[in-house]
C-alpha cells in the first residue's frame, strides 16, 4: 500500500496504528501517523514533525505509534563545583524544563556551592529491586514459602545471574507476608543500567523454579513492595537505586553575599517548612523541590521520568553553626542510568556528553551529581524563602 492508501485505511477504521510499521520503515509510519491526526482532526503539528533523532531505532527500542519528538526548552546551571568519591570536579548540568526562575534559581545555588568550595557526596548503596507477590493457602505455607527463598538463596541466586552479565542478586529481603500473600523483595545490583528490566526477567527465572518445586503461584511479577514508580517508606528506609547524599558547609559572609540571608533563618525555615510541614501534612518528601532538579536532569538525560516520583524523596537539613550554614541533602532512591533505556537516545546522550558520564562506568558518578544539583535547588529556594524573595524571582523570571 502506498502512503495515501494507508492514511485513508486509518480514517476509515480498518487499519490499526500498530500496523502501519508492517508496511512501512518506521520513518515513514511515524509521517503517516501524524498525518492520520492532522486530517481526522484538522490541526496542524509542523513542530512535532520537527527532529533530529533517529526515528528507526527509537522506535525499535523507545516508543511504540510515534508520530514525533516533543521538545522542551534546555538550559545549563553552573559551573558546580563537586567533591565526590566518584565526581571531583566542575559540571555544567543540562536541565530541560518549561518552568521559569528554575535554572535561574538552581543556577545561584551551583555559584554559591562553588564560592564554598564544593559540595561533597557520596553513593551510599546500589540496588534495584522487584518484589512479585505470590498466593498460598494459609499463612502456614506462607512461612513455608518464605522459608524455600531463605534456604534456596544460592541456587536462585545462580539461576538469577545466569539471565544476565551485569547483574547480581544479593539477597531477599524483607520477605514480606500478609496471610495467604507472599512479597520477597529481590535485590539486585545492576551496573551503569538502571537495570528495571534486568531484575525483572531474572525474578521471572526464580518464579519458574518456585513452580516446579512449591504448589504455590505467582500472581504478578510486581506485587507493588518493589516499590517501583510510587512514593513508599520502605524505598526511603532501605535505598532504592542508588542511595546518596551530600553536604556542604557554606561560610557566613557567602551566605549574606550569595543568598541574601543567614544560616539562621535558613534553618528555621527548613525546620518549619521542611521538617514539620511535611510531618503534618504526612507527606514522605521532606523536602522543598527535589523533584523539580530530579526532574530537569531526567528529561536532559534520557532518564525514565516516572522515577522522579522516587527520586522526589529525602530529606534536607540545614543548621546554623556559629553563623556558617551546614546544609545536606540525602536521595535514598534515585534511579539513575548513564546506559540503555533513553539514554541511547542522541539528545539525551548530548546531554550526559556535557555531564561527561556518558556510557559505562559513570552512574555512580551520574548519581552524585544529580545530588549536588538537587542540593543547588534546595539551597537556593530555602535561601529564597528565608529571604522573602520567592514570589519576587518568579514574578521577574517566570512571568518574563
Amino acid at each position: 500500500m502506498n502512503r495515501s492508501e494507508i492514511i485513508d485505511k486509518l480514517l476509515k477504521g480498518e487499519m490499526k496504528l500498530y500496523q502501519v510499521d508492517k508496511e512501512v520503515s518506521a520513518k515513514e509510519a511515524t509521517d503517516i501517523r501524524r498525518e492520520f491526526l492532522e486530517k481526522k482532526y484538522s490541526i496542524n503539528l509542523d513542530n512535532i514533525s520537527n527532529y533530529s533523532l533517529d526515528m528507526e531505532r527509537a522506535s525499535a527500542r523507545n516508543i511504540e505509534n510515534s508520530i514525533g519528538v516533543l521538545q522542551l526548552p534546555m538550559g545549563i546551571a553552573g559551573p558546580l563545583k563537586i567533591n565526590g568519591d566518584n565526581c571531583n570536579r566542575e559540571v555544567f548540568v543540562p536541565l530541560a524544563t518549561s518552568e521559569g526562575a528554575l535554572v535561574a534559581s538552581i543556577n545561584r545555588g551551583a555559584s554559591t556551592i562553588t564560592a564554598s568550595g564544593g559540595v561533597n557526596a557520596h553513593v551510599l548503596s546500589d540496588i534495584m529491586t522487584r518484589a512479585p507477590v505470590i498466593k498460598t493457602e494459609n499463612a502456614t505455607q506462607s512461612m513455608e514459602i518464605k522459608q524455600w527463598f531463605i534456604d534456596n538463596f544460592d541456587e536462585l541466586k545462580e539461576i538469577a545471574e545466569s539471565t544476565t552479565s551485569h547483574g547480581k542478586l544479593l539477597k531477599i529481603d524483607p520477605i514480606l507476608i500478609a496471610g495467604s500473600y507472599v512479597y520477597p523483595r529481590f535485590v539486585f545490583s545492576t551496573g551503569d543500567s538502571m537495570g528495571m528490566n534486568m531484575v525483572t526477567i531474572a525474578t521471572e527465572k526464580i518464579l519458574d523454579k518456585l513452580a516446579s518445586e512449591t504448589s504455590a503461584r505467582h500472581i504478578a511479577l510486581s506485587g507493588n513492595a518493589c516499590v517501583d514508580k510510587k512514593p513508599a517508606a520502605i524505598n526511603i528506609v532501605e535505598g532504592r537505586g542508588k542511595s546518596v547524599v551530600a553536604d556542604i558547609l557554606i561560610p557566613k559572609d557567602i551566605v549574606n553575599k550569595k543568598l541574601k540571608t543567614t544560616a539562621e533563618a535558613m534553618e528555621e525555615v527548613n525546620v518549619a517548612k521542611n521538617l514539620i510541614g511535611s510531618a503534618v501534612s504526612g507527606g514522605l518528601a521532606y523536602n522543598a523541590h527535589y523533584a523539580n532538579m530530579v526532574a530537569a536532569i531526567f528529561l536532559a538525560t534520557g532518564q525514565d521520568a516516572a522515577h522522579v516520583v522516587e527520586g522526589s524523596l529525602g530529606i534536607t537539613t540545614a543548621e546554623a553553626r556559629d553563623g556558617d550554614l551546614y546544609f545536606s541533602v540525602n536521595l535514598p532512591d534515585l534511579p539513575v542510568a548513564t546506559v540503555g533505556g533513553g539514554t541511547s537516545l542522541e539528545v539525551a546522550n548530548e546531554g550526559l556528553n556535557i555531564l561527561g558520564v556518558a556510557g559505562s562506568g559513570k552512574a555512580r558518578e551520574f548519581a552524585e551529581i544529580v545530588a549536588s544539583t538537587v542540593l543547588a535547588g534546595e539551597l537556593s529556594l530555602v535561601g529564597a524563602l528565608a529571604a522573602g524573595h520567592l514570589a519576587r524571582a518568579h514574578q521577574e523570571l517566570g512571568r518574563g
